[in-house]
């Protein structure tokens, strides 16, 4: 786990390939992220920068990753709480020896066979950006010094479309995959609903919102990469689930 992270991601598999992983395991550290450490002034001035365009930003607490194995164990990873200005930065500047962000993706599939994401708000740090609803690991998914990420899919489910992920049913295999520094876990979440139910559902949802975090939803039914503005994780997820022949 003390591989500096230039080294660990030459010895995983090829950016953008998604792979089966036994488990994750992401303990918290009560150490300061190097990256902050090193950083704070430029995180500061960089801070006053993005929340001078975008004021509906909050510096709240999220875990950004100082080393990351993937290894036939699983996913092993060590975190710490960092302020969002820290991970605007690092995000911005991506170093490679300077930390790694990894977040917990699930796959919302209707009965259809459609791949529910959402669209997010203008106001948030990724405005315009489509992916399946998800968030950074926080404070909130922490379980004596652990990382619950199974929890945290959950929580940003229910809190951005009003979903509960216990009403679907779970494939048993998790999968990852990292691109640009970024590591993602997935699992698949399969509906008993149609791709228009869940959006209605979504859209009822975000009518009880007073500042909903997300524009809409949208129902994917093809791997095409511009088909929307994606995040850099999407295209290769779509890409490996329309492609396995299960949808």
């Amino acid at each position: 786990m003390d591989m500096p992270a230039d080294k660990m991601l030459r010895a995983w598999p090829p950016e953008g390939e998604v792979f089966p992983v036994r488990r994750v395991e992401i303990r918290v550290s009560d150490a300061a992220h190097p990256f902050f450490l090193a950083e704070r002034d430029a995180i500061a001035r960089n801070w006053r920068e993005e929340s001078a365009a975008n004021p509906a930003l909050y510096d709240g607490e999220m875990l950004l990753q100082s080393a990351v194995d993937i290894c036939d164990a699983g996913v092993l990873a060590t975190g710490h709480l960092v302020p969002f200005s820290t991970f605007l930065l690092w995000r911005k500047r991506r170093p490679r020896a300077g930390g790694l962000h990894l977040f917990g993706l699930p796959l919302l599939v209707s009965s259809d066979g459609a791949v529910v994401a959402i669209r997010m708000g203008r106001h948030t740090a990724n405005p315009g950006k489509v992916y399946c609803a998800a968030g950074s690991l926080d404070a909130h998914d922490i379980k004596d010094g652990f990382c619950d990420i199974e929890a945290n899919m959950a929580r940003e489910v229910a809190e951005e479309t009003g979903l509960d992920l216990s009403t679907a049913l779970a494939e048993p295999v998790l999968h990852a995959l990292h691109v640009d520094s970024v590591v993602t876990v997935l699992r698949v979440y399969r509906f008993a609903r149609t791709a228009e139910e869940l959006l209605a559902a979504i859209a009822d949802h975000m009518a009880t919102e007073t500042e909903p975090e997300i524009d809409g939803a949208v129902a994917i039914r093809d791997s095409d990469p511009a088909r929307h503005a994606y995040a850099a994780f999407m295209p290769p997820v779509l890409r490996w689930f329309f492609q396995r022949g299960q949808a």
